[in-house]
């Protein structure tokens, strides 16, 4: 077993030296990864962001978004949680789980807290979620990583996670949304995150090896962050396809927006209502086809084709409110 320390909380450069030390510079054992992060939503590879997170909470709370490489659902955690990470260089075509969380399970029982696996993907206390587990293959390893609440903020999870569903059609993977606890409630005595941290990264590492980050190292993992996980079209363009029914009432009438999504632009438009304007409505729905999904595009594609003023008493910002988030 090697142990790096990523020594960092930026979701993206931790992703980014998961990937690093998975495909692009190989270790001689299987390496393991502690880390945390700001507050974050990771969303999995096969959902849809609209249907997981309350965008509009997030960008008011500074709660970064971003999508794992990995298949599951949608958690939330901050500087009260961890995470780990487990890259095995050895072939597989099976998805297995036991052998990853086993010694998470045992280093916990160590501690005094007596957890268990439910078969599936998650670890209990009492029947009660505090950790999500996913896996993916990539270049012939295996990456199993997950998440582990040990003091997280879960009010903020929850406001985070809790979405105002609109009229989706989607054919994205939606989470489950279970009873959730933090570890160290469970604890027999008080401990800090950082104490948490030390007691497993000793129990599971044991007798294995450290490796650190070295300067080259640093600089190919901040450009593949920047790459492959902080950029909109990592986010947004893997959405799968989804259809949305938005409806917004103003003073100057109701406008009903169906619109077809795909790779998180507008591919089809069509709007509805008893409003008045000067432009017919394939005019107004050709304006937003072809724009990313997110309202400041929106805005722009509205306020750049002269949509503004051009309804009755409905502005391009409160359209632009009415369409996206």
């Amino acid at each position: 077993m090697i142990y790096i320390e990523t020594g960092s909380t930026d979701v993206c450069y931790d992703f980014a030296l998961e990937y690093y030390f998975t495909l692009e510079k190989r270790l001689s054992d299987t390496v393991f990864l502690f880390w945390r992060t700001t507050p974050t939503l990771m969303v999995g590879k096969y959902q849809n962001v609209l249907e997981e997170v309350d965008k509009p909470y997030a960008d008011a709370h500074g709660i970064r978004i971003v999508r794992r490489m990995s298949g599951g659902g949608t958690i939330y955690t901050d500087l009260g949680g961890w995470q780990f990470s487990f890259i095995q260089h050895r072939e597989t075509g099976e998805i297995e789980f036991s052998q990853y969380i086993m010694p998470v399970l045992e280093a916990l029982e160590e501690m005094g807290v007596h957890a268990a696996f439910n078969g599936r993907n998650d670890l209990t206390i009492q029947g009660r979620k505090f950790s999500g587990n996913a896996q993916y293959r990539l270049g012939g390893c295996i990456v199993h990583h997950g998440s582990l609440l040990f003091d997280t903020d879960l009010q903020q999870m929850e406001a985070a996670t809790t979405v105002d569903r609109y009229k989706i059609v989607s054919k994205g993977i939606q989470s489950v949304r279970d009873r959730v606890t933090n570890i160290a409630e469970h604890l027999p005595a008080p401990m800090d995150p950082e104490t948490f941290k030390k007691c497993i990264v000793e129990h599971i590492l044991g007798d294995g090896a450290v490796y650190t980050v070295t300067e080259e190292d640093d600089a190919r993992i901040r450009e593949i962050a920047a790459e492959r996980f902080a950029s909109w079209e990592s986010v947004y363009g893997a959405d799968p396809a989804f259809n949305i029914q938005r409806t917004g009432r103003f003073a100057g009438g109701k406008m009903d927006f169906r619109l077809e999504v795909r790779k998180g632009l507008i591919c089809h438009a069509a709007v509805f209502g008893d409003f008045f304007s000067s432009l017919d409505a394939e005019t107004i729905c050709g304006v937003l086809e072809g724009c990313r999904y997110e309202r400041e595009a929106v805005l722009r594609a509205l306020l750049d084709h002269g949509i503004d003023g051009a309804i009755y008493q409905i502005s391009a910002k409160e359209m632009a409110a009415a369409i996206a988030d």
